[in-house]
C-alpha cells in the first residue's frame, strides 16, 4: 500500500535543529494550499486553541489562539469530612479544588466510593474553572504551562476531554499570561503532537456526548469529536519510499519520535488504519500540512509536510484512504513525510508496528 510518512515533529518541534539537512529550518514555512472543498466559513483546524473567525468565503490568514479567562483561585491545603451524599465533584465546588486532584491526594480509585466521616486531605493548589469550549492547549497556554503537565497533576486519560466546571490543578509556577500573549499566532506557541493529540479536544457540559464522526465533516470550534469504538490492531504504509531517518536517538540530545520517509512532491499520504481525524491543519510552522487520526484505543498516527490536506477534523476514514499530498512544508528542504505513531501518548517505533517490507 502506498504511504507517505509524514514528518510530523520530528525532533524538529522540540529541538533547535537535528542532525539532518531536511529538518534544519528555513525561515519562512512553505504553507499547503488547503483543497478546494475545505475552503469555506469553518475551521480546518481541530480546536488547537485557535478560533474559526474568517474572512469571506476563506480561513483568516491569521489564526490566534481561543480565549480563556484565567479564573484561577488558590487553595489551601486542608481537611474535608465526607457528609451523607458527598461526591467528590461536590466535594471539590464546596472547597475549591478539583475532584481528580482529591483523588489522587487520597489514593482514591474509582468508582470513589466515600464514606461518611472518612476524612479527606484537600491538596493545595492553583485551580482553574474550565469554561464551556476551553481545550487543555489554551488553558496552558493562558498560564504559561506545559498541558503535558496537567495531564499528569490531574491523571487524566484518554480521550483527554475536559468538562464544563472542572478544577485543573495547574503545576508551579503557573500564572496569567497577558492577553496578548493569549493570542500569539499559533505557530509561535509551545507545542507538540503529545500536545495537540490530546489537548484539542473542547471541554463539554455533563452528559453531553462528543459527536460522532462522519464520512465527511467539518467539526465547530465548541465540539468535541468521539473516537473510534475499537481498534483492528493492525496498520499499513502511509507511503512508499526510503527511509530518511528512523526512530530514535539521531544525535547527542536529539531524538527522532517518528521516521522520516522520502517521497516525490504530489505523492498521496494514506491513512495507516480506520481512524477519526483529530487535527488537520497548518498553523504549526515546524510540521507544515499536518493531520492526527485518533484510531482508538489510545493509539494516534501524525503524518506532516503535506503539501495539500484532503481530510477535516472529525471526518472518519478507512486504513489505505488518501488524506494529504505529500510535500515539503514546514521545516524541510526536500519532500517527505514525518510519520509517528503514539500509544498512550507514548512514541512508538512505527518500524514494530508496520508490515515488514
Amino acid at each position: 500500500m502506498t504511504a507517505a510518512m509524514p514528518r510530523f515533529a520530528l525532533p524538529c518541534l522540540i529541538l533547535a535543529s537535528t542532525a539532518l539537512a531536511a529538518c534544519i529550518p528555513q525561515g519562512a514555512t512553505n504553507r499547503p494550499v488547503p483543497p478546494p472543498q475545505v475552503r469555506d466559513n469553518s475551521s480546518t483546524m481541530i480546536d488547537l486553541l485557535l478560533d474559526d473567525r474568517v474572512t469571506g468565503g476563506d480561513p483568516a490568514p491569521t489564526w490566534t489562539m481561543a480565549d480563556v479567562t484565567a479564573n484561577a483561585r488558590a487553595v489551601a491545603a486542608s481537611r474535608y469530612i465526607v457528609r451523607p451524599g458527598d461526591t467528590l465533584r461536590a466535594i471539590g465546588d464546596a472547597t475549591g479544588a478539583g475532584s481528580e486532584a482529591i483523588a489522587l491526594e487520597n489514593d482514591l480509585i474509582a468508582p470513589f466510593t466515600l464514606i461518611p466521616g472518612q476524612e479527606l486531605r484537600i491538596p493545595a493548589g492553583l485551580y482553574h474553572r474550565v469554561a464551556s469550549g476551553e481545550t487543555g492547549i489554551a488553558i496552558a497556554r493562558a498560564y504559561g504551562v506545559d498541558w503535558g503537565d496537567i495531564i499528569t497533576l490531574n491523571a487524566l486519560s484518554d480521550p483527554y476531554i475536559l468538562r464544563i466546571g472542572q478544577r485543573l490543578r495547574l503545576p508551579r509556577g503557573a500564572s496569567a499570561m497577558a492577553r496578548s500573549t493569549a493570542g500569539s499566532r499559533a505557530g509561535s506557541a509551545a507545542v507538540d503532537i503529545d500536545a495537540i493529540a490530546t489537548g484539542s479536544q473542547p471541554a463539554l457540559a455533563d452528559g453531553t456526548a462528543p459527536t460522532a464522526p462522519s464520512a465527511v465533516r467539518r467539526a465547530p470550534v465548541t465540539t468535541a469529536i468521539a473516537a473510534p469504538a475499537a481498534f483492528s490492531g493492525r496498520f499499513q504504509w502511509p507511503i512508499d519510499g526510503p527511509i530518511l531517518a528512523r526512530f530514535g536517538p539521531l544525535a547527542p540530545g536529539k531524538v527522532n519520535d517518528g521516521i522520516n520517509i522520502g517521497v516525490a512532491a504530489g505523492t498521496p499520504i494514506r491513512a495507516t488504519a480506520d481512524g477519526v481525524v483529530a487535527y488537520a491543519g497548518d498553523q504549526i510552522g515546524v510540521y507544515g500540512g499536518l493531520v492526527l487520526i485518533n484510531h482508538g484505543d489510545g493509539w494516534v498516527s501524525a503524518y506532516g509536510h503535506a503539501e495539500r490536506l484532503d481530510v477535516q477534523r472529525g471526518q472518519a476514514v478507512k486504513a489505505g484512504d488518501i488524506i494529504a499530498i505529500a510535500g515539503a512544508t514546514g521545516q524541510v528542504q526536500v519532500p517527505q513525510l514525518h510519520f509517528q505513531l503514539r500509544k498512550g501518548r507514548v512514541p512508538v517505533d512505527p518500524l514494530r508496528q508496520l508490515p515488514a517490507k
